[in-house]
């Protein structure tokens, strides 16, 4: 029997890592709200694999920490403590543990190493027009000619397809059957023929998202990952193993402290004292938010470890700290508005005017509660387990 986890030990030397080996560099792109971007994340997820600790969440046999739940936890609440980068996802925690559980022994051996040591770069082709929460909808359609598939189709709102290698696609392979059985999980390599990225602007400036055309794009049967068909089911796993993303509030605890800082510098004269009160006591209810959300989110963790279930929390903690965090933005945006809302331009020349990156992150914080889950869907989610349907 495996001795009893030291987790304030182990929150300690997770602590003593982060401090001491990620780059001051990175650090500042993550403190000063700057985008994210592969040339960020690859040298931290090089750092991370190099130390035994490339995937958080993966068993020691595909070269993962075999970390519990809490630690997992701990991890991401201390990196983000620290201000150094969430790892990126779509291939560590999104596709990865897909592959892992249900793909083959040689999906397992060609694309989990260069997920793990960051060498692969991953993006999402779920969403399509028309088809966003509704992933059954979707009308990309892969046809089959011997050892491969003819991809035809769109997809939108792709992050991060403009730096990647490769995109994990749900596919229509069948139009017979039930529109959740006719799908199907294809790997495809986005330097394919018949591949086009098109960038789909956005009001924060920065280049996030895509839309990706695929058109008579051949994939080899061997990059379906799975059964045919049976995409559905690995694209829930898949969106289950986020169910506590919004657990962890660390960041979100971070960007309060520094709005805090930000209304004292902004406001400081006695003039400006009324205005100063009152977003500071915006940012008071904001904080009791939060904090309730940092309970919630340790008793989801400890429900999960002990396989109780998790029932309404992983939706009221989406819904919860989304729009928390849009709030604190707002206050963010309140207290710097009126001198810098004025000189923003959807341009990267704004990271040479100090104090931006406030007005970014506000336009950034608008998406918070649509991604993961819309706020709707997780009212409807919430009104259905408590009402019935």
């Amino acid at each position: 029997m495996a001795a009893p986890v030291d987790y304030e030990a182990f929150r300690a030397e997770v602590r003593d890592f982060a401090m001491s080996r990620c780059p001051p560099e990175i650090r500042a792109v993550v403190a000063t709200y700057r985008k994210l971007s592969r040339k960020i994340w690859y040298p931290w997820q090089k750092i991370l694999f190099e130390h035994g600790w490339g995937a958080p969440g993966w068993p020691k046999q595909y070269g993962g920490t075999g970390w519990d739940l809490k630690q997992r936890h701990i991890f991401d609440e201390v990196m983000a403590e620290c201000d150094c980068p969430p790892q990126y996802h779509h291939g560590l925690r999104h596709l990865g543990p897909v592959i892992i559980e249900f793909g083959s022994e040689e999906q397992k051996q060609r694309f989990l190493p260069g997920i793990l040591n960051g060498t692969d770069w991953w993006c999402q082709g779920y969403s399509e027009p028309g088809a966003g929460s509704d992933l059954a909808s979707l009308r990309t359609t892969a046809r089959r000619e011997g050892d491969e598939y003819v991809v035809e189709g769109q997809k939108t709102w792709t992050s991060h397809a403009q730096e990647s290698d490769w995109m994990y696609t749900l596919v229509r392979t069948s139009k017979e059957a039930k529109k959740q059985q006719g799908i199907s999980l294809l790997l495809i390599p986005l330097n394919s023929p018949g591949i086009t990225i098109r960038p789909i602007r956005t009001i924060d400036g920065w280049h996030h998202v895509n839309e990706v055309f695929l058109d008579q794009v051949r994939v080899p049967v061997a990059n379906r990952v799975g059964e045919e068909g049976q995409g559905w089911t690995y694209g829930k796993f898949l969106l289950e193993r986020e169910r506590l993303g919004g657990a962890n509030v660390a960041p979100a605890m971070k960007n309060l402290e520094r709005t805090r800082a930000l209304i004292e510098r902004e406001l400081a004269s006695p003039a400006q004292a009324p205005k100063r009160a009152s977003l500071e006591e915006r940012l008071l209810l904001a904080e009791a938010e939060l904090r309730g959300a940092q309970a919630l989110g340790q008793e989801a963790v400890a429900a999960t470890m002990e396989g109780r279930p998790l029932g309404l929390l992983p939706s009221v903690l989406k819904l919860g700290t989304s729009v928390t965090a849009q709030h604190v933005s707002e206050i963010a945006l309140d207290a710097v508005g009126e001198r810098l809302a004025p000189r923003f331009r959807p341009t990267s020349a704004n990271a040479e005017a100090p104090g931006i990156e406030w007005v970014q992150n506000y336009l950034y914080g608008r998406v918070r509660t649509i991604y993961g889950g819309s706020s709707e869907v997780q009212k409807n989610v919430i009104a259905k387990q408590l009402f019935g349907s």
